[in-house]
């Protein structure tokens, strides 16, 4: 790849400062971080610059009317050491997707890619090699004009950070159905990685965890009957040997983890039905005895088991030892992302190396 980012490389390592034996998720980050901004009607001046604070104006727009963006992604290391990304191109399309819909620019792919390859490259000592761990690769960008009127920006900042980390959930998680609150409504920016989709989830979970529960499942934002989404991840259902994932309809994150395990289940003979799913027709199956597991998919969570689920008075639980489709699955991207199951789609892409400037 022949690079046109300027690198200035930190003179002070914290590399050695890291166990990465008792990592907490999201809590270390990298050596560096890939910046470029947009003014004048371009993306400019791209550089990696020692990871650190950035200078801001109390009146920059992102902070009063919330345009900014993010992605998830994650760099694992072949079994021969060679550091690799699983389908990057979907997180940059998808990164651009959220950019248009908070009227933000898009940033050209060919300069997401290349300053993710060139960062990751850089700081590929990052990259924990423990199983269940990885770098975990966060792009985004928020507006950068000090003018406060709802408006648009002229001027943005894209970054892109890194940092090592373990599982998300070391655990099996337990979801209670949201009765009262709502993550997003057909229209609205359920689709868009956007900042402020999360902020406003933040007290349902925190109500869901005083509950006991780890994390709160959506529900329509009309009836209450339709699932959606957890507050991390996508959700599926295996339910009568069959499996089931709610329709992506506006509303619903478009999961580039989620779009790979379909495939996976698809090519393995599994029937996948992506669908508006009722949670009525969930309290069905599992009353007969039909509803075999729930497991949900996401960059930072992989696969994660669920092994009990609240409804109103209703808990259902799930025994461990059900939980095949979702343990499958784990192991073919874990598999992929370790070199040990062979590629055969195209989708693992080795870090490539970069002339620094």
């Amino acid at each position: 790849m022949n690079s046109t980012i300027k690198i200035t490389k930190t003179t002070n390592s914290r590399l050695e400062t890291v166990d990465f034996d008792n990592l907490t998720f999201g809590s270390t980050f990298s050596d560096h971080m890939f910046v470029v901004d947009y003014k004048d009607g371009q993306w400019q001046n791209p550089e990696i610059v020692p990871y650190g604070p950035i200078q801001i104006e109390p009146a920059m727009m992102s902070l009063h009317y919330g345009q900014a963006v993010f992605e998830g992604m994650k760099a694992s290391k072949h079994i021969d050491g060679t550091p690799l990304l699983m389908r990057p191109e979907l997180n940059a399309r998808r990164f651009n997707l959220s950019a248009e819909r908070l009227s933000m620019p898009t940033i050209p792919e060919e300069l997401f890619l290349e300053g993710l390859h060139t960062l990751i490259d850089l700081d590929q000592a990052w990259i924990p090699p423990q199983k269940g761990s990885a770098m975990y690769v966060r792009p985004f960008m928020f507006a950068t004009d000090n003018y406060i009127k709802v408006g648009e920006s002229k001027t943005y900042k894209f970054i892109i950070i890194t940092g090592p980390v373990g599982p998300y959930y070391p655990k099996p998680i337990s979801l209670i159905a949201e009765q009262k609150y709502v993550r997003a409504v057909r229209g609205g920016t359920g689709e868009a990685k956007a900042a402020g989709n999360y902020a406003g989830s933040l007290l349902p979970a925190r109500i869901a965890r005083e509950k006991g529960y780890d994390q709160v499942m959506w529900m329509d934002g009309h009836d209450f009957e339709y699932i959606e989404e957890v507050g991390t991840m996508n959700i599926f259902f295996v339910m009568y040997n069959k499996v089931y994932t709610p329709a992506t309809d506006g509303s619903i994150l478009k999961g580039t983890t989620r779009q790979s395990v379909i495939t996976l289940l698809r090519d393995e003979g599994y029937e996948v039905f992506e669908k508006p799913i009722s949670i009525h027709e969930v309290l069905e199956a599992y009353d007969k005895g039909e509803l075999q597991e729930v497991f949900g998919t996401g960059t930072a969570v992989v696969v994660a088991k669920v092994n009990k689920l609240a409804y109103r008075d209703r808990v259902l639980e799930f025994p461990l030892e059900n939980l095949k489709v979702g343990n499958w699955v784990k192991a073919q991207i874990d598999g992929l992302r370790a070199g040990t199951i062979e590629d055969t789609r195209g989708w693992i892409v080795p870090v490539k190396s970069a002339t620094l400037v």
